[in-house]
């Protein structure tokens, strides 16, 4: 049964490791048979969540920028895959800010159960991706029907284009494939 697949590639430099990595991703997930869309955040605006919770009782955001329309693909997305450069041992600030930002998510009826993580860095050591996995999962866990289903971590990799012929480039192909 083919899938709805949102990926949303939070890295700021267009063609960007972590960007790389969920292409891939994506081309696997293609080639399975799976409907794709991916949505880059480096051309959108994105403002700061205000905190009001005003979102909770009217399923919107009272921010009017591109979030909104992101939020509402994420809603009704089968599988949700974020990408993302680690910056300090974390995930990007483009990502927090998006994953504040689908605060509407939470009282919503929402389609999606499985969530990946891609993400790509300059330090190599695998336990580099562990912050930005932990805040995925704290953002998942207010998700009773969402998991995490899986992470690759391409380590070593700085300037763009880097990635090229990185072993985790074919891991994200076959993770998307496996979806």
């Amino acid at each position: 049964m083919s899938k709805k697949v949102l990926m949303i590639s939070t890295s700021p430099r267009k063609g960007g490791n972590s960007d790389v990595l969920a292409d891939e991703f994506a081309r696997g997930a293609q080639a399975a048979g799976n409907h794709v869309e991916k949505v880059a955040l480096y051309d959108q605006t994105i403002g700061f969540c205000k905190g009001c919770l005003a979102c909770q009782s009217t399923g919107r955001c009272v921010i009017h920028d591109d979030a909104n329309a992101i939020v509402e693909k994420m809603l009704t997305a089968d599988v949700i895959v974020f990408a993302t450069p680690i910056y300090y041992y974390e995930m990007c600030g483009q990502m927090k800010t998006m994953l504040d930002r689908s605060n509407p998510l939470f009282s919503a009826d929402y389609q999606f159960r499985d969530i990946y993580l891609l993400a790509a860095a300059a330090e190599e050591d695998e336990h580099t991706v562990d912050g930005a996995a932990a805040g995925l999962s704290g953002w998942i866990a207010c998700f009773e029907k969402a998991r995490l289903a899986g992470t690759v971590f391409a380590g070593g990799v700085t300037s763009v284009g880097e990635i090229q012929g990185h072993p985790a480039l074919k891991k994200a192909y076959e993770m998307g494939r496996s979806i």
